[in-house]
Protein backbone atom coordinates (compact mmCIF):
# COMPACT_ATOMS: atom_id res chain seq x y z
CA UNK A 1 0.00 0.00 0.00
CA UNK A 2 2.65 2.32 0.67
CA UNK A 3 4.38 2.33 -2.75
CA UNK A 4 0.90 2.55 -4.36
CA UNK A 5 -0.03 5.55 -1.99
CA UNK A 6 3.35 7.67 -2.75
CA UNK A 7 2.50 7.46 -6.89
CA UNK A 8 -1.20 8.59 -6.32
CA UNK A 9 -1.56 11.80 -7.28
CA UNK A 10 -2.42 14.44 -4.12
CA UNK A 11 -4.56 16.74 -5.82
CA UNK A 12 -8.13 16.80 -6.00
CA UNK A 13 -11.44 18.43 -7.35
CA UNK A 14 -15.14 18.37 -5.93
CA UNK A 15 -17.57 20.36 -7.76
CA UNK A 16 -20.34 21.47 -5.71
CA UNK A 17 -23.76 23.02 -6.04
CA UNK A 18 -24.71 25.79 -3.66
CA UNK A 19 -28.46 25.74 -5.51
CA UNK A 20 -30.06 29.10 -6.75
CA UNK A 21 -31.53 31.50 -3.70
CA UNK A 22 -28.10 32.70 -1.89
CA UNK A 23 -27.44 30.71 1.88
CA UNK A 24 -31.08 28.90 1.17
CA UNK A 25 -29.91 25.75 -0.56
CA UNK A 26 -26.25 24.72 0.35
CA UNK A 27 -25.68 21.59 1.78
CA UNK A 28 -23.70 20.65 4.45
CA UNK A 29 -21.63 18.55 2.17
CA UNK A 30 -21.25 20.97 -0.18
CA UNK A 31 -20.12 23.64 2.58
CA UNK A 32 -17.67 21.27 3.65
CA UNK A 33 -16.00 21.06 0.95
CA UNK A 34 -15.54 24.64 0.26
CA UNK A 35 -14.76 25.47 3.79
CA UNK A 36 -11.66 22.28 3.23
CA UNK A 37 -10.61 23.39 -0.13
CA UNK A 38 -6.98 25.15 -0.78
CA UNK A 39 -8.30 26.88 -3.65
CA UNK A 40 -11.79 27.65 -4.62
CA UNK A 41 -13.43 28.73 -8.23
CA UNK A 42 -16.79 30.11 -8.75
CA UNK A 43 -19.02 30.51 -11.22
CA UNK A 44 -22.20 31.38 -10.11
CA UNK A 45 -25.07 34.20 -10.38
CA UNK A 46 -23.81 36.99 -8.27
CA UNK A 47 -21.17 39.17 -6.83
CA UNK A 48 -23.39 38.86 -4.00
CA UNK A 49 -23.21 35.33 -3.93
CA UNK A 50 -19.15 35.33 -4.40
CA UNK A 51 -19.17 37.48 -1.28
CA UNK A 52 -20.45 34.86 0.55
CA UNK A 53 -18.50 32.31 -0.76
CA UNK A 54 -15.40 34.30 0.34
CA UNK A 55 -16.17 34.22 4.00
CA UNK A 56 -15.81 30.43 3.70
CA UNK A 57 -12.65 29.95 2.13
CA UNK A 58 -9.41 32.92 1.92
CA UNK A 59 -8.88 31.21 -1.57
CA UNK A 60 -11.77 32.44 -3.88
CA UNK A 61 -11.50 33.23 -7.30
CA UNK A 62 -14.18 34.18 -10.01
CA UNK A 63 -14.57 32.18 -13.07
CA UNK A 64 -16.68 35.17 -14.52
CA UNK A 65 -13.54 37.27 -15.88
CA UNK A 66 -13.00 34.74 -18.41
CA UNK A 67 -16.28 35.67 -20.30
CA UNK A 68 -16.19 38.11 -22.99
CA UNK A 69 -18.15 39.54 -25.31
CA UNK A 70 -17.74 38.11 -28.74
CA UNK A 71 -15.67 35.50 -27.62
CA UNK A 72 -16.34 31.72 -28.07
CA UNK A 73 -18.34 30.19 -24.93
CA UNK A 74 -16.42 27.33 -25.97
CA UNK A 75 -12.79 28.68 -25.07
CA UNK A 76 -14.11 30.55 -22.28
CA UNK A 77 -14.95 26.51 -20.74
CA UNK A 78 -11.66 25.39 -21.88
CA UNK A 79 -9.52 28.04 -20.42
CA UNK A 80 -11.92 27.81 -17.08
CA UNK A 81 -11.04 24.09 -17.13
CA UNK A 82 -7.38 24.21 -17.83
CA UNK A 83 -7.44 26.99 -14.33
CA UNK A 84 -9.29 24.33 -12.30
CA UNK A 85 -6.57 21.70 -13.30
CA UNK A 86 -3.80 23.62 -13.11
CA UNK A 87 -4.28 23.77 -9.02
CA UNK A 88 -5.33 20.09 -9.11
CA UNK A 89 -2.29 19.35 -11.20
CA UNK A 90 -0.29 21.65 -8.81
CA UNK A 91 -1.52 18.90 -5.57
CA UNK A 92 -4.06 21.39 -4.17
CA UNK A 93 -7.28 20.42 -2.79
CA UNK A 94 -10.07 22.17 -5.12
CA UNK A 95 -13.42 22.83 -4.96
CA UNK A 96 -15.34 24.28 -8.01
CA UNK A 97 -18.25 25.91 -6.73
CA UNK A 98 -21.08 26.30 -9.22
CA UNK A 99 -24.89 27.98 -9.05
CA UNK A 100 -27.68 25.40 -8.93
CA UNK A 101 -26.72 21.79 -9.95
CA UNK A 102 -23.19 21.25 -11.31
CA UNK A 103 -24.66 18.92 -13.60
CA UNK A 104 -27.20 20.17 -15.11
CA UNK A 105 -26.33 22.45 -18.10
CA UNK A 106 -23.26 22.93 -17.02
CA UNK A 107 -20.02 22.02 -19.35
CA UNK A 108 -17.01 23.15 -17.22
CA UNK A 109 -17.76 21.01 -13.69
CA UNK A 110 -18.36 17.76 -16.24
CA UNK A 111 -15.22 18.31 -18.16
CA UNK A 112 -12.96 19.52 -15.17
CA UNK A 113 -14.16 15.91 -13.22
CA UNK A 114 -13.17 14.04 -16.37
CA UNK A 115 -9.76 15.29 -17.07
CA UNK A 116 -8.89 15.01 -13.30
CA UNK A 117 -10.17 11.01 -13.02
CA UNK A 118 -8.31 10.62 -16.47
CA UNK A 119 -4.98 11.78 -15.25
CA UNK A 120 -5.41 9.73 -11.71
CA UNK A 121 -6.82 12.48 -9.47
CA UNK A 122 -9.66 11.59 -7.18
CA UNK A 123 -12.91 13.84 -8.53
CA UNK A 124 -16.82 14.25 -6.82
CA UNK A 125 -19.74 15.92 -8.15
CA UNK A 126 -21.39 17.31 -5.31
CA UNK A 127 -25.49 18.11 -6.67
CA UNK A 128 -27.33 20.61 -6.00
CA UNK A 129 -30.53 22.38 -6.15
CA UNK A 130 -31.13 23.34 -9.74
CA UNK A 131 -33.47 25.50 -11.68
CA UNK A 132 -35.50 22.77 -12.48
CA UNK A 133 -36.15 22.00 -8.81
CA UNK A 134 -37.53 25.43 -8.55
CA UNK A 135 -39.54 25.72 -11.82
CA UNK A 136 -41.51 22.81 -10.39
CA UNK A 137 -41.95 24.32 -6.82
CA UNK A 138 -42.88 28.22 -8.22
CA UNK A 139 -45.02 26.87 -11.16
CA UNK A 140 -46.50 24.40 -9.00
CA UNK A 141 -46.00 21.48 -11.53
CA UNK A 142 -45.87 17.88 -10.88
CA UNK A 143 -43.77 15.76 -13.57
CA UNK A 144 -45.37 12.62 -12.37
CA UNK A 145 -49.12 13.97 -12.86
CA UNK A 146 -48.64 14.48 -17.04
CA UNK A 147 -45.03 14.33 -17.90
CA UNK A 148 -41.94 16.67 -18.66
CA UNK A 149 -39.81 16.90 -21.70
CA UNK A 150 -36.72 19.18 -21.27
CA UNK A 151 -34.71 20.41 -24.04
CA UNK A 152 -32.23 22.80 -24.80
CA UNK A 153 -33.70 25.59 -26.62
CA UNK A 154 -31.29 25.59 -29.68
CA UNK A 155 -31.12 22.06 -29.78
CA UNK A 156 -35.10 21.86 -30.22
CA UNK A 157 -34.73 24.18 -32.78
CA UNK A 158 -31.94 22.27 -34.88
CA UNK A 159 -33.15 18.90 -34.43
CA UNK A 160 -36.95 17.44 -34.97
CA UNK A 161 -37.45 15.87 -31.68
CA UNK A 162 -40.85 13.73 -30.91
CA UNK A 163 -43.01 16.43 -28.91
CA UNK A 164 -46.15 15.21 -27.04
CA UNK A 165 -48.30 18.34 -26.44
CA UNK A 166 -49.91 16.31 -23.59
CA UNK A 167 -47.21 16.56 -20.99
CA UNK A 168 -45.02 20.29 -19.72
CA UNK A 169 -42.26 20.98 -22.41
CA UNK A 170 -39.57 22.91 -20.59
CA UNK A 171 -37.26 25.06 -22.95
CA UNK A 172 -33.69 26.50 -21.04
CA UNK A 173 -31.82 28.71 -22.26
CA UNK A 174 -34.22 30.38 -24.35
CA UNK A 175 -32.47 33.97 -24.40
CA UNK A 176 -29.67 32.97 -26.77
CA UNK A 177 -32.15 30.66 -28.95
CA UNK A 178 -30.65 29.96 -31.88
CA UNK A 179 -27.76 30.75 -31.06
CA UNK A 180 -24.53 28.47 -33.30
CA UNK A 181 -21.57 30.80 -32.72
CA UNK A 182 -20.96 30.34 -28.90
CA UNK A 183 -20.40 33.95 -29.11
CA UNK A 184 -23.41 35.99 -27.77
CA UNK A 185 -25.10 36.26 -24.58
CA UNK A 186 -28.41 36.94 -26.11
CA UNK A 187 -30.55 36.33 -29.42
CA UNK A 188 -33.51 38.63 -30.95
CA UNK A 189 -37.09 38.86 -32.19
CA UNK A 190 -35.66 37.36 -35.18
CA UNK A 191 -34.73 34.26 -33.69
CA UNK A 192 -37.68 33.95 -31.29
CA UNK A 193 -39.68 34.03 -34.29
CA UNK A 194 -37.91 30.91 -35.70
CA UNK A 195 -38.43 29.23 -32.60
CA UNK A 196 -41.87 30.12 -32.32
CA UNK A 197 -42.68 28.67 -35.86
CA UNK A 198 -41.06 25.38 -34.68
CA UNK A 199 -43.40 25.54 -31.65
CA UNK A 200 -46.21 26.23 -33.73
CA UNK A 201 -46.28 22.86 -34.93
CA UNK A 202 -47.62 21.39 -32.01
CA UNK A 203 -49.12 24.34 -30.40
CA UNK A 204 -51.86 27.43 -31.36
CA UNK A 205 -50.32 31.02 -31.16
CA UNK A 206 -52.66 31.70 -28.71
CA UNK A 207 -51.09 28.79 -26.39
CA UNK A 208 -50.60 30.36 -22.79
CA UNK A 209 -47.14 29.82 -21.89
CA UNK A 210 -45.29 30.90 -19.07
CA UNK A 211 -41.55 32.71 -18.71
CA UNK A 212 -40.02 31.46 -15.86
CA UNK A 213 -36.47 32.33 -14.20
CA UNK A 214 -35.25 31.27 -10.46
CA UNK A 215 -34.99 33.62 -7.60
CA UNK A 216 -31.29 33.51 -6.77
CA UNK A 217 -31.31 36.13 -4.10
CA UNK A 218 -33.75 35.68 -0.86
CA UNK A 219 -35.67 39.31 -1.65
CA UNK A 220 -35.83 38.46 -4.98
CA UNK A 221 -39.57 36.46 -6.33
CA UNK A 222 -38.96 34.38 -9.57
CA UNK A 223 -40.00 35.83 -12.81
CA UNK A 224 -43.21 33.87 -13.41
CA UNK A 225 -44.89 35.97 -17.05
CA UNK A 226 -47.77 34.61 -18.72
CA UNK A 227 -48.67 35.01 -22.63
CA UNK A 228 -49.31 33.76 -25.63
CA UNK A 229 -47.09 31.99 -27.39
CA UNK A 230 -47.41 34.22 -30.37
CA UNK A 231 -46.16 37.44 -28.49
CA UNK A 232 -43.36 35.34 -27.59
CA UNK A 233 -40.73 37.52 -30.40
CA UNK A 234 -41.20 40.49 -28.23
CA UNK A 235 -40.75 39.30 -25.10
CA UNK A 236 -37.79 40.54 -22.66
CA UNK A 237 -35.37 37.34 -22.11
CA UNK A 238 -32.06 37.02 -19.84
CA UNK A 239 -29.87 34.21 -19.71
CA UNK A 240 -31.32 32.21 -16.82
CA UNK A 241 -34.59 32.60 -18.35
CA UNK A 242 -36.68 29.11 -19.26
CA UNK A 243 -39.82 28.42 -21.40
CA UNK A 244 -42.14 26.26 -19.78
CA UNK A 245 -45.32 25.19 -21.88
CA UNK A 246 -48.12 23.73 -20.52
CA UNK A 247 -50.16 20.83 -21.88
CA UNK A 248 -52.38 21.79 -25.35
CA UNK A 249 -54.16 18.49 -25.05
CA UNK A 250 -55.65 15.66 -22.81
CA UNK A 251 -53.82 12.63 -22.40
CA UNK A 252 -55.04 9.59 -25.11
CA UNK A 253 -55.81 6.48 -23.62
CA UNK A 254 -54.19 3.40 -25.18
CA UNK A 255 -57.35 1.01 -25.49
CA UNK A 256 -55.31 -1.74 -26.64
CA UNK A 257 -52.82 -2.52 -23.63
CA UNK A 258 -55.19 -1.17 -21.36
CA UNK A 259 -57.18 -4.74 -22.44
CA UNK A 260 -53.89 -6.76 -22.78
CA UNK A 261 -53.82 -5.16 -18.67
CA UNK A 262 -56.91 -6.01 -17.72
CA UNK A 263 -57.04 -9.30 -18.70
CA UNK A 264 -54.01 -10.02 -16.84
CA UNK A 265 -55.59 -8.75 -13.68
Amino acid sequence: MEVLDSIQPKGSLACVGIGMTLGSHLSRRAHAYIEQADVVFTLVSDGIVELWLQGMNEDVRSLQPYYQEGKSRMKTYRQMVNAIMAEVSAGRRVCGVFYGHPGVFAWVPHKAIRTARSKGYHAHMEPGISSEDCLYADLGIDPGARGCQHYEASQFMLYRRCIDPSAWLILWQVGVAGDKTLMRFSTGEAHRQVLVDVLARHYTLDHQVVIYRAATLPFQSPRRELLALGALPLAEFGMADTLAIPPARPLEADHEIRARLEALA
